[in-house]
């Protein structure tokens, strides 16, 4: 049995493809995409596969309503001709939502967003996820857990681990859009942004920070397997924006050997 660290690098494998490296491993934050693929999918039937990738989130750290929808006609560099801004839905104060607040359901978001149905067009929408994330507040803090302030080098910030929200953007392509970018990006395209929570390259690695890296990149895997299962894809591929393998670089990070 390896260790959880050795498992997870090998189940983002899975979860990847191998893709040639166009630049050289460097330590800075990527960003995170996941594509998927459907055989013979029609144009009609994009609406009930973005319902399902987006009805997935609930389930895996993410928010049950969705935040936005913006429609693209043509290209990324046309202007939107639709978006709704339905806002984040309220919370309880034991962290719960409070029903009937802000967003919109799955289902509701992309039918309305799908009314203006055309080859051309892609259909990006906004959902929550929330991540283990490093956060600094002001107090005590020995040497090697301490930030200090670009503003002030008297102050002194200890850096603490905090579950924070982030807006993932779901897109579904038409075939026509971008001249044929469903074929690389694949029919939906999941963006995560920046890939720091599932490495924390410039934060001290110990038990407890390996352990909230974990947690994230065992939520990622879920949530990835979760969205493929939801709506029956039967391709994806976890990739970064500059080519290099997340598995690899967590399992550097982590010290996992080969």
């Amino acid at each position: 049995m390896g260790s959880p660290a050795h498992l997870l690098a090998s189940e983002i494998l899975l979860a990847s493809s191998a893709l040639p490296a166009r630049l050289q491993s460097i330590e800075m934050s990527d960003t995170l995409y996941l594509s998927l693929w459907y055989p013979n999918l029609r144009l009609a039937g994009l609406a009930d596969k973005l319902t399902a990738v987006l009805g997935a989130f609930a389930a895996h750290g993410g928010e049950a309503r969705v935040y936005s929808a913006t429609v693209w006609p043509v290209s990324w560099k046309e202007t939107p001709i639709f978006q709704q801004v339905y806002g984040r839905r309220s919370k309880t104060a034991d962290g719960s939502d409070v029903k009937g607040g802000p967003g919109a359901e799955p289902r509701l978001a992309v039918e309305e967003a799908l009314e203006l149905l055309h080859d051309d067009y892609a259909y990006e929408f906004q959902i929550g996820w929330s991540l283990w994330e490093l956060e600094a507040t002001p107090g005590t803090a020995g040497p090697s857990t301490s930030l200090r302030s670009a503003q002030d080098d008297s102050a002194v910030f200890e850096a603490r681990w905090v579950r924070a929200p982030r807006l993932v953007r779901v897109t579904g392509y038409g075939p026509l859009f971008d001249e044929g970018a469903y074929e690389a990006d694949g029919h939906i395209r999941v963006d995560f942004g920046s890939d720091t929570p599932f490495l924390e390259e410039g934060v001290e690695l110990n038990s407890v920070s390996a352990r909230h890296i974990e947690e994230n990149v065992r939520q990622l895997i879920e949530l990835t397997s979760g969205v493929e299962k939801a709506s029956g894809a039967t391709a994806r591929l976890l990739w970064s924006e500059l080519g290099e393998s997340l598995a690899q670089r967590l399992a550097a990070r982590l010290g996992v050997g080969n």
